[in-house]
């Protein structure tokens, strides 16, 4: 006969994911939290769905969602306030060309460096390492492809510091090369 903990039934299952990712120092599976509350994924992702609506409603905090990993964030609209009583300056501005190189990263990726030189027309050593180094980007892995280029992707600051719950807030966009028949056209004219 299973004894179901005290905490299970004060709290509701919702108010127990919330604690788990209170706690964790980075993104947390819905997988781990499953594995934790012994409940399926599933059961945990309708959960998080509740968690992420209650957050919109009436909190200064949201669930932040970067494929099956969440976190707890403040809500975007607070960060002057946040920052003012952190005492945080944000004073360092991405260039142009960080913007550029990130904008192309984020609705691309995973993407090679040599990828993202093709797009721009230029070399983008310098503002790839700016990126990494500011924490916007991250390695996700190699390519399969001759050389074994590193693909990057953005991170879950990326995500943070544009105010994003996930990469499905970023706006729709039509890219060079998805439609080549529009492309074939514009290339006959």
């Amino acid at each position: 006969m299973d004894v179901i903990p005290p905490y299970k039934k004060r709290f509701s299952l919702t108010a127990l994911i919330e604690a788990l990712i209170f706690v964790s120092s980075t993104p947390i599976s819905i997988y781990q939290l499953s594995q934790a509350l012994d409940e399926t994924p599933g059961v945990v992702k309708v959960e998080l769905d509740k968690l992420e609506e209650k957050y919109k409603q009436s909190s200064g905090l949201r669930l932040q969602k970067r494929g099956k990993k969440v976190q707890i964030t403040t809500a975007p609209e607070l960060s002057g306030l946040v920052e003012t009583f952190l005492g945080i300056e944000t004073t360092t501005k991405l260039s142009r060309a960080a913007l550029e190189t990130l904008a192309i990263i984020a609705f691309k990726q995973p993407i090679t460096r040599p990828v993202i030189e093709e797009v721009r027309g230029v070399n983008s050593d310098g503002v790839v390492r700016t990126l990494l180094s500011k924490g916007l980007i991250e390695e996700l892995g190699r390519s399969e492809g001759l050389g074994r280029a590193i693909l990057y992707g953005t991170s879950n600051d990326f995500l943070s510091h544009f105010g994003l719950n996930s990469l499905d807030d970023l706006p729709a966009i039509d890219l060079p090369g998805k439609n080549t028949e529009v492309n074939n056209k514009i290339l006959k004219d």
